[in-house]
């Protein structure tokens, strides 16, 4: 996989989001700096969108490409850029992207909190798979363009029903998560909603990680 830096390498807070192309990050990171006022390192990994990002194979719903299986090679890839003793780890994504974020975080507890932008949950099976289990990450961010579910596509339709289901689940859990909806469909202000999803991320980590320390939870 190919990884592409931004900010400061030696920042206590590291962001990491898998990316179709890079074009736009050196603006999303200049957004999350001005959202979050933390210094941060972003990695964005950048990996074959229908593959390596869906956690089960799935027919194709837009166009004629399926989803492959490649998500939990992915984690394993993107694991290997955490552990580092004193650093934070924050995992977010767009669409796909945020699909994974969110199945990641029932599947690993190396993430500080997950920001999933706009996030494909309309995948087929995926609220029934997360529903099953438990989230294992501190905090959830999750957001939506206010036209994303209307669009005709009858599967992609399906978006805000289970956004609104998964953020309910997650309140039913007390889990620390957010809602917020944006203008727009799925393709307007992709740095804008991700740069605030990661500064969200990044303070609900801060008092995460505050309140384990105070109460000894390290």
């Amino acid at each position: 996989m190919q990884i592409y830096e931004f900010g400061s390498p030696e920042a206590p807070v590291v962001l990491i989001e898998p990316i179709h192309v890079p074009e736009g990050m050196d603006r999303e990171a200049e957004l999350i700096r001005e959202l979050s006022g933390w210094d941060f390192r972003l990695r964005a990994v950048r990996v074959d969108w229908f593959r390596d990002l869906s956690p089960w194979s799935a027919p194709p719903v837009s166009g004629n490409i399926p989803f492959g299986d490649g998500a939990e090679d992915t984690l394993a890839e993107i694991l290997k850029l955490t552990g580092e003793p004193g650093k934070r780890y924050i995992l977010g994504g767009y669409s796909m992207g945020g699909l994974f974020a969110l199945w990641a975080a029932c599947r690993t507890g190396a993430f500080s909190a997950v920001a999933a932008a706009s996030p494909s949950v309309w995948f087929p099976g995926f609220t029934e798979y997360m529903f099953s289990g438990s989230v294992r990450t501190g905090g959830i961010y999750l957001s939506l363009g206010d036209r994303e579910e209307k669009t005709r596509n009858p599967v992609m339709a399906g978006v805000g029903d289970r956004i609104r289901e998964i953020h309910a689940w997650l309140q039913a859990q007390g889990i620390p998560c957010c809602l917020e909806w944006n203008e727009g469909n799925h393709f307007r202000d992709l740095e804008e909603r991700m740069a605030k999803g990661f500064a969200w991320a990044i303070r609900e980590s801060e008092i995460t990680e505050t309140y384990r320390s105070a109460a000894g939870k390290d």
